[in-house]
């Protein structure tokens, strides 16, 4: 494959990202209810189709979805549907077979999206009148501007919420963390989102799930633990300073350059955390570190930074992470983790890399919920809330 590949413009990036709001309500064989309260939504916009088979071909951008059928005595439909042709301003349903998770897709066809909305919320509100309270409070009802599709497997849900469709929400109890879309549906009291809740824990990631260094336990008590402040964190007055503290035994400077050509380079196996112009990173000078290809593709590279707002540093990386965690719960293999100091960082995927920086005192900033480290790592607050700072790596012991 051919070597350095130019990373594209902030301006693209936004592009790729900025998807279009959904409309609708939903839920799934399972309980399905969202989050009470609404934004803005827009109900022209978001995926559209104009026939079961562009609903299909939309659907595999994001999931396996085959062998399209339409019999409704197919044995793959759920034995209490969500509702019927006819009901719903629906006029067509379908189901498909998800390979790759081993689940199915229910797709529904809506001549008025509204009205398939307004009889989502009125199924919710009977089975909470009927002393379900927690009805659609795990909605899998994803809805489009003229069709819903619900899968029947949390992973099929994750990869769909990467799409412009939305999950449907009509519980009032149901409530959408920070980090996620949350738009005004057709209707009144319903909500929607790109959060999958799952009872089972395997749905979105919640930014908002308390993160205690300590791990309930007093500082005192856990070795690694400062009671307050920070243990140190390495500092430096310039990029060369930063370079000569890292080269050549932590970092292979060898290849180094600062000009944003060079800047910009990246491979398939190394990715940096800070993209676009780093100067709206907070980051003042940058640099980048290894073999930056020629003939061949580029590999080995680590990106210096000099910082001059570290909390401007660290809220765009806690976001740029919460998004690569929203797949599966995890962060990317050749994801970059930022490893910052007091006005330093340096941005990595080489594990033993970061291993050597550790020595130095630097930290990775991790925004994972629900992370913990063994007694005796340093854990310690980062400058944005939903992230520690740490020398702690899964598989470290």
């Amino acid at each position: 494959m051919h070597l350095k590949r130019i990373r594209t413009t902030l301006a693209a990036l936004t592009a790729l990202t900025a998807l279009s709001a959904l409309t609708a309500c939903e839920d799934s064989a399972p309980d399905g209810t969202p989050a009470a309260g609404s934004p803005t939504a827009v109900a022209d916009k978001g995926a559209d189709a104009a026939s079961l088979e562009q609903a299909q071909n939309y659907v595999r951008r994001y999931a396996s979805c085959e062998d399209m059928g339409t019999d409704q005595n197919d044995h793959r439909l759920p034995l209490v549907d969500l509702t019927t042709v006819g009901k719903w301003s629906v006029t067509e349903r379908g189901v498909c077979s998800d390979r790759v998770e081993r689940g199915e897709i229910v797709f529904y066809m809506t001549a008025d999206m509204k009205a398939f909305q307004e009889g989502y919320k009125k199924r919710v509100m009977a089975k909470i009148a009927a002393g379900n309270a927690t009805y659609g409070l795990f909605s899998r009802v994803f809805v489009g501007k003229n069709f819903a599709v619900t899968p029947t497997e949390t992973k099929t849900a994750l990869k769909l919420s990467r799409s412009d469709l939305r999950i449907l929400t009509c519980n009032p109890t149901a409530t959408v963390p920070e980090g996620y879309k949350r738009e005004k549906a057709l209707v009144e009291g319903c909500v929607l989102s790109d959060f999958v809740a799952s009872e089972d824990g395997d749905g979105s990631p919640n930014f908002e799930t308390p993160q205690d260094p300590a791990a309930g336990d007093s500082t005192s008590e856990k070795p690694g633990q400062p009671a307050e402040g920070s243990l140190g964190l390495p500092h430096a007055d310039s990029l060369a300073e930063l370079k000569a503290m890292l080269h050549p035994t932590y970092v292979d400077c060898t290849q180094y350059a600062t000009d944003p050509a060079s800047l910009a380079v990246e491979s398939i196996d190394y990715q940096p955390v800070v993209t676009g112009d780093h100067r709206t990173w907070g980051v003042e000078e940058r640099a980048i570190c290894g073999d930056l290809g020629g003939s061949q593709r580029a590999h080995d590279l680590n990106w210096l930074d000099t910082v001059s707002d570290m909390t401007m540093l660290q809220t765009r990386a806690r976001a740029a992470q919460q998004e690569d965690l929203k797949d599966d719960g995890r962060v990317r293999a050749t994801a970059s983790k930022l490893l910052v100091g007091r006005n330093i960082a340096v941005e990595t995927n080489d594990r033993s890399v970061r291993h050597g920086l550790y020595q130095l005192q630097f930290l990775y900033l991790n925004c994972e919920p629900g992370f913990s480290a063994p007694a005796g790592y340093r854990v310690e607050k980062a400058s944005v809330a939903g992230c520690v700072l740490t020398n702690y790596e899964p598989g470290d012991n």
